[in-house]
């Protein structure tokens, strides 16, 4: 698939080559992934089903802009979002885990965070962005997540960040269950 040049797609082409590189190394590992998006709104996803054959890789992505829907979908704790709020390593962790009870996937990965333009505090200003990863069979004290502050170039702009971020997030794959090292 390295010719992701000629993906005909409306997205920019640094999040299509990303995108190319993770649904790549997910087939050759025989893995499968699930997203749970708030800021980015699906287009994490939008750029993994771009590529042809994105479907052997690709079992799910689940927009929970609101705190309601992230409590209901992926059974994050109102107690988590009240106490951390929504744009936490621990909600975000929340949305990563639930994906993964919600779907049949080997790996989920979720992005909450502010875009902008407003929305933003002092603790938490425009272009916060959490993301956190968990596998299937991982520990569930074993916490992969990542806290990033992006140039505020605009909602666009930082949405785009995020997404870049989330796929380089999921590579290299996880080993297959019982092949740890």
């Amino acid at each position: 698939m390295s010719g992701s040049a000629m993906i005909d797609t409306l997205l920019p082409p640094e999040l299509i080559a990303a995108a190319t590189r993770v649904v790549e190394a997910y087939r050759a590992a025989n893995r499968r992934i699930a997203l749970a998006e708030s800021c980015t709104g699906g287009l994490v996803a939008a750029a993994l089903t771009e590529i042809p054959g994105s479907s052997d890789v690709l079992e799910a992505s689940i927009v929970t802009y609101s705190n309601e829907a992230k409590a209901a979908l992926l059974r994050v704790s109102t107690d988590v979002l009240e106490t951390f709020g929504a744009v936490s390593v621990a909600v975000a962790w929340s949305m990563a885990r639930g994906a993964l009870e919600k779907t049949g996937a080997d790996t989920a990965v979720a992005i909450t965070g502010v875009a902008g333009p407003g929305g933003g505090s002092e603790k938490k200003p425009v272009g916060t962005v959490v993301f956190a990863r968990a596998d299937r069979g991982g520990e569930a004290t074993d916490i992969h997540a990542d806290r990033r502050q992006f140039d505020d170039n605009g909602r666009g702009g930082i949405r785009l960040q995020a997404a870049l971020c989330a796929l380089e997030l999921l590579l290299p794959p996880p080993p297959p269950a019982g092949l740890e090292p």
